[in-house]
């Protein structure tokens, strides 16, 4: 009865075996599909960051290669996408880490929209102003200070100018003073009243420059060809320019006014007859101007 009652015993554990048994090779198989689908699930995830940073780096590839003038500012962005995609390949694909990934592109994403953009109206800019830039050149180039058609044109190539990456004068005027003793300063077209000869012209606003101290070279030459003033010489690569004075101010991207004076050479009278102005950005002739003394 014993031996009956032993052997019930034995038969019953040896079952609850292998249900346990039955059970966990059960949940290890279950255990292990479900991590080859998460595995799986995750390299997906991971080959489509991957493609999203693939695609964002020949956005930037192709808005470098439009630009004749290398833009920094997409280099280094599009370097920094080589950089993650290069540190993507090598990672372990996880989720904390395609986690870190996907915030990283959005990241970038958000930063490559913004320099698109800024990229975009550079180009259109640069386009425009290239166009003026030549235009201008060709037209100083064709015409001497002397000539009746440049005169003309003055004020048309003013607004030209003032659109390219170069400080410009407009509306240059000059005209001999008297310079009473109180100070107060009158027009006059007698060469032999006059004390000094006043120019005027305005720096033209342009987001181009940078703020802060500038200069301009003036040149006032006599009826007789002689360069009034300090008549000293500033050369420019192969340029040499004889100048009257340099105009020196602090610009602040807007429109400014200058007006600076030139006296006549040693205590002689002014010469009658026409005396042209010109104001030059360094070796560029940027306007021009003449007037009479009777």
């Amino acid at each position: 009865m014993e031996s009956n009652k032993s052997s019930m015993g034995l038969k019953v554990a040896l079952g609850i075996a292998v249900v346990l048994f039955l059970a966990t090779g059960f949940y290890s198989m279950n255990l292990y599909k479900k991590s080859n689908d998460d595995k799986k699930e995750l390299t997906e995830q991971k080959q489509l960051v991957m493609n999203d940073l693939n695609a964002m780096a020949k956005q930037y590839d192709e808005a470098i290669g439009e630009n004749e003038v290398a833009n920094n500012n997409l280099i280094e962005a599009r370097a920094r996408i080589q950089g993650l995609i290069d540190s993507l390949k090598i990672s372990e694909t996880n989720v904390k880490s395609l986690w870190r990934y996907k915030q990283k592109y959005v990241s970038l994403q958000k930063e490559m929209d913004v320099l698109l953009a800024q990229n975009d109206s550079l180009r259109v800019e640069n386009s425009y102003l290239a166009t003026s830039l030549d235009s201008t050149r060709v037209r100083l180039e064709e015409r001497t200070i002397f000539t009746d058609s440049l005169l003309v044109q003055n004020n048309a190539l003013a607004e030209v100018v003032s659109d390219a990456s170069v400080l410009s004068a407009v509306d240059l005027k000059a005209s001999g003073v008297i310079v009473r003793t109180s100070g107060k300063v009158v027009p006059t077209e007698r060469a032999s009243r006059s004390d000094k000869i006043r120019v005027c012209f305005i720096v033209a606003k342009n987001k181009l420059i940078q703020a802060g101290e500038q200069e301009l070279y003036v040149q006032v030459i006599d009826p007789k060809n002689n360069t009034l003033g300090l008549n000293e010489q500033v050369s420019f690569d192969e340029k040499t320019l004889n100048y009257s004075l340099i105009s020196k101010f602090n610009y602040e991207n807007a429109n400014l006014n200058i007006c600076e004076f030139v006296t006549a050479k040693g205590d002689n009278n002014f010469e009658k007859g026409r005396y042209v102005v010109n104001v030059f950005n360094e070796k560029d002739l940027v306007s021009t101007s003449e007037f009479t003394l009777k």
